[in-house]
């Protein structure tokens, strides 16, 4: 038996870009036939201070911004239950650089505990996130609207984003083997009417972050590329 894991998905509880709701997004990834979901909402400051009204506190105040953006993750375990594993993630975007990051591994209070998380430099933000024992992905490096990272500055990269957006995904799996970076995949879920096609497939369940950090780290896993089974592991 093989188990599946989106590693890339946003609801529209918190994400202002999304409009798939945690009830849709469950429904949905049960009849594809996954077992596990890492919920990677946004957390940029157009999630707190966006025209679409989700959120209506304080933009300033960190903790009101953690408690809206941990409201998205709690509703969708809740409702989960027993039928789908649900993992905290996010999808930082930073005010130095602008790029999209995938954070893997950390957890609320490391969260609320870096009230300038989008400020810190990434070299700084990486080791921080190493020391907690979480990994640093960047998404879709290779949109036009991304900047390149040094690779030293990551632990991997998102190799598949199934968005449909130009991530000039081939490019983005040479760069991962050329520089020997950990590699991705992700459907990049947004609204219902999204395709369903990354991830990543593990011979045992992912039922934890910590258990999701270690087979990304070791690699143990195939990659899924549009909805269809590689034929060998990475």
């Amino acid at each position: 038996m093989v188990y599946i894991t989106e590693l890339h998905c946003h609801s529209g509880e918190v994400s202002n870009c999304a409009s798939a709701t945690a009830q849709e997004i469950i429904d949905a990834y049960c009849a594809a036939g996954y077992t596990s979901l890492v919920l990677t909402n946004h957390f940029s400051r157009y999630t707190f201070a966006g025209t679409r009204g989700k959120f209506t506190g304080d933009p300033e105040n960190h903790d009101e911004r953690v408690d809206f953006f941990m409201s998205g993750y709690q509703k969708m375990k809740a409702l989960a239950g027993d039928r789908l594993n649900i993992l905290f993630g996010l999808e930082l975007r930073s005010n130095r650089d602008g790029n999209d990051y995938l954070i893997y591994g950390v957890d609320e209070d490391f969260l609320r505990d870096r009230p300038n998380i989008m400020d810190t430099s990434m070299t700084a933000l990486h080791e921080d996130i190493n020391a907690a024992g979480g990994l640093l992905f960047k998404a879709h490096p290779f949109r036009n609207s991304e900047k390149i990272c040094p690779p030293e500055m990551l632990d991997g990269i998102e190799v598949f984003n199934g968005s449909g957006h130009d991530s000039r995904n081939d490019i983005a799996l040479l760069w991962a083997k050329r520089y020997g970076l950990l590699m991705s995949s992700g459907s990049d879920f947004h609204s219902s009417g999204n395709n369903i096609n990354g991830g990543i497939i593990t011979d045992m369940p992912i039922t934890n972050e910590k258990q999701l950090v270690n087979i990304l780290k070791a690699q143990n896993l195939d990659l899924l590329h549009a909805g269809e089974y590689p034929k060998e592991k990475i």
